[in-house]
């Protein structure tokens, strides 16, 4: 131990491997899927930060932590965003700096029992705020919150049934506090232990007591996946592969057809003849298609990308333009001070417009639906939304094609699961060119993904659930807790440095040191 402490004194050396233990986390999420890992996974850097020798030095290992954490995440944007992914993963990397500081302060090498104790709670609670942070659209939205690794794991879906997401974080890192004060804390086996225990007793808790959804109906729903397409003219063979594809769903009864993001490059406006054969698709399927538009306006200036409804008579008139933006990739914020990145990488030559409110509509047959597209199922808040609006089926819209050979399209189709057990409601994520999947309203997979290589269509029978879940209902509650316990100690903290300062005795008055005169000798006499 002594020939590692001496030789993490370097600080190059220590922040490389802060960098690294940061990264470890993204084993959990597709492709490795190690879910399990995620419990221990942030152990190496809590190790390391509670052996900070100062403050300042755990800020620093925070940072660099994080800065490893954002890189591995997002290190399938390199080939686009090129050297500016450096620059956003340290940017979003300082937001764990304070964390950094937090574990030092509670689990440094004399940590009380009691401090010990209190870090399986304030620990995960200073995670969770960082994770709310960064999940602003602004600064890259909800893409690797870490509870979103469990989105296989069925008790964690009933967690998220209760708290969504954040309610799953909170408990991996609190698992994970516990492990690295067993591993590295001296004596204090005791509180690791009750906090592990708490851990379990919260997880059984929801597992016995949480709602199920009430199943109550069926709709069977067609997802259209044309997979890559290249070249020439690409946008118009997309379409005749889509509507191939499409024909081919005819006679099966369904109650609706999905295609993916961007599956047509063309206003209908513009296009008659694109509308009058949608139309007929309809008519042959004897169903509704939701088909996505990524194009220029011809009623509004600018480029949307919008969920349509196309019946039997064309358009319905039902439409969904996409609120959040993916930033650099569908708009640079701060174009005016950013904008050079469009010459390092392939972001955004022109920034798209955005929606403005989330729209259910009514896809026929009583089937109520809920769009969004490709990014926005990262954000629990807007399925939510429109669960509580009354829709039926969650359906994403996406487009992960600059990416297929990279974890993204896996790690994006897990998300949907997260958010069907979130609102009790079933999600259809459906992409251009895979990973397309479909999710029942507890979480669980319904059928086979369609992989990256399918150029495919298939019809899913989706169970429709009745009720609400405590997280539509009560909404980001533990977040809101997180911020709670994070006031209080903080006051807690502030109160103690008062104390202190009160009961120091007051200095004693400074006395002047005496003077003392000598004796000039007697002037001799006359």
């Amino acid at each position: 131990m002594k020939t590692i402490s001496h030789w993490l004194t370097s600080p190059w050396r220590r922040s490389t491997v802060a960098a690294l233990a940061g990264a470890l986390p993204v084993l959990a999420f597709p492709e490795p899927s190690l879910w399990w890992f995620a419990y221990v996974a942030l152990v190496p850097w809590i190790a390391l930060l509670r052996s900070a020798p100062t403050g300042r030095r755990a800020v620093y290992d925070g940072w660099w932590g994080g800065f490893g954490f954002m890189l591995a995440m997002h290190h399938w944007l390199l080939p686009n965003l090129h050297v500016f992914t450096f620059v956003i993963a340290a940017l979003l990397g300082a937001l764990w700096a304070p964390w950094g500081w937090l574990v030092r302060r509670f689990l440094a090498a004399r940590a009380s029992p009691g401090r010990v104790a209190a870090a399986f709670v304030v620990v995960p609670a200073g995670w969770l705020l960082i994770e709310l942070v960064r999940s602003w659209q602004g600064l890259g939205g909800p893409w690797g919150v870490l509870g979103s690794s469990q989105w296989q794991v069925e008790p964690a879906l009933r967690l998220a049934s209760v708290g969504g997401v954040w309610l799953i974080s909170f408990l991996v890192v609190a698992v994970n506090v516990a492990v690295a004060v067993l591993v590295t804390v001296r004596g204090s086996w005791i509180p690791a232990v009750a906090g592990l225990l708490a851990t379990a007793v919260a997880t059984s808790a929801a597992w016995v007591w949480s709602p199920r959804p009430d199943v109550e109906d069926r709709a069977r729903i067609g997802v259209v996946q044309p997979g890559v397409i290249q070249g020439a003219a690409s946008a118009d063979r997309r379409f005749d592969r889509e509507a191939q594809l499409t024909r081919e769903l005819a006679g099966q009864d369904l109650d609706l057809i999905v295609w993916g993001e961007s599956s047509i490059g063309f206003d209908l406006s513009d296009r008659p003849d694109l509308t009058r054969r949608l139309a007929a698709l309809s008519r042959e399927t004897g169903t509704n298609i939701l088909v996505n538009v990524d194009a220029r306006r011809s009623d509004k200036p600018g480029i949307y990308k919008s969920s349509i409804l196309v019946g039997p008579d064309g358009p319905t008139g039902d439409r969904y333009d996409k609120m959040r933006l993916v930033p650099f990739g569908e708009y640079i914020p701060a174009r005016s001070l950013l904008g050079w990145a469009t010459s390092v990488g392939k972001a955004a030559a022109e920034d798209r417009r955005q929606g403005t409110r989330q729209v259910v509509m009514d896809a026929g047959q009583g089937l109520r639906i809920g769009p969004m597209v490709c990014f926005e199922s990262a954000f629990s808040d807007m399925s939510r939304n429109l669960a509580g609006d009354g829709a039926q089926v969650l359906i994403a819209q996406s487009a992960t094609s600059t990416f297929q050979q990279s974890w993204a399209p896996e790690q994006h189709a897990s998300l949907a699961a997260l958010r069907a057990a979130e609102t009790g409601r079933p999600m259809v994520h459906a992409t251009l060119t895979g990973v397309s999947a479909v999710y029942g309203p507890s979480g669980q997979r319904m059928g086979s993904w369609l992989g990256t290589s399918a150029s495919t269509s298939a019809v899913y029978e989706v169970p429709l659930a009745d009720g609400v879940t405590p997280y539509v209902r009560f909404g980001d509650w533990p977040v809101q807790a997180a911020l709670l316990i994070v006031a209080v100690w903080a006051v807690g903290e502030g109160a103690g440095v008062l104390r202190l300062r009160l009961r120091r005795p007051a200095p004693e008055p400074r006395v002047p040191p005496a003077h003392t005169t000598r004796e000039s000798p007697a002037r001799p006499g006359r």
